[in-house]
């Protein structure tokens, strides 16, 4: 199970909805995705809730398959963000940063663990051509344990203005799935989806060699939107 004690991380104010051709843009929507576990979810809970009507008793059942599907409703939120500044590298995910770490190699790893109450979607931290999305099996301990290192995971690489940039994706005890959105030869922009790991999870960013970071352990960040380097 992952910490579910961590505490949320806050939202930006939602981008105020434009008007465009095809109507008005909505601040928040559902993460792609997140049909398996949101449809059969909402059928559950609509089916229990049109049954009280011809049973009270049915609100036994009705009462959880509508909190369930409520609960999932604010997971699989995705919101709409502008906070990509075209400066610097940004958080690839919403969560707490757990650790940072100088490697071997000069690169250093701030490491974000994701909590169930935190969106799930992750983004680009920089602009920049994806060179490789490699996916590699393994475990699925707690994201928040050292054990994590043998989880399944996601590494992708991205070509940017610094360099090679590498993010990997790693799966938790109930995130057993991570769903890339882009693929090999993608031109990402900052702050741009790039794939969900479903339930409480880890992502990783290494900072290229020379670049500092500029958040600190404990600190929340906000995908594509806080600022992983230092000025």
């Amino acid at each position: 199970m992952t910490d579910d004690s961590c505490t949320t991380a806050p939202e930006p104010p939602p981008a105020r909805p434009r008007l465009r051709s095809g109507g008005w843009r909505a601040p928040y929507r559902i993460a792609r995705g997140a049909s398996p576990w949101l449809l059969p979810a909402g059928a559950v809970a609509a089916a229990t809730a049109l049954a009280t009507r011809r049973s009270p008793r049915w609100a036994l059942v009705a009462a959880p398959a509508v909190t369930l599907a409520a609960g999932m409703l604010w997971f699989f939120r995705d919101p709409e963000r502008s906070g990509a500044s075209g400066e610097g590298v940004l958080a690839a995910a919403d969560g707490v940063v757990q650790s940072i770490d100088v490697q071997a190699d000069g690169r250093t790893r701030v490491a974000t663990f994701m909590s169930p109450l935190n969106v799930h979607v992750n983004r680009a931290p920089m602009a920049g051509t994806v060179k490789s999305v490699a996916r590699r099996p393994g475990g699925y301990v707690p994201a928040f344990n050292k054990e994590s290192e043998r989880n399944e995971r996601v590494v992708w690489h991205f070509d940017t203005e610094v360099g090679d940039l590498e993010v990997v994706q790693i799966a938790g005890t109930l995130a057993r799935r991570i769903i890339p959105y882009v693929g090999v030869g993608h031109s990402a922009e900052q702050g741009e989806r790039i794939g969900l790991i479903r339930f409480g999870s880890r992502v990783d960013v290494y900072l290229p060699p020379g670049i500092e970071p500029g958040v600190e352990v404990g600190q929340h960040t906000l995908a594509g939107w806080t600022r992983l380097d230092r000025d």
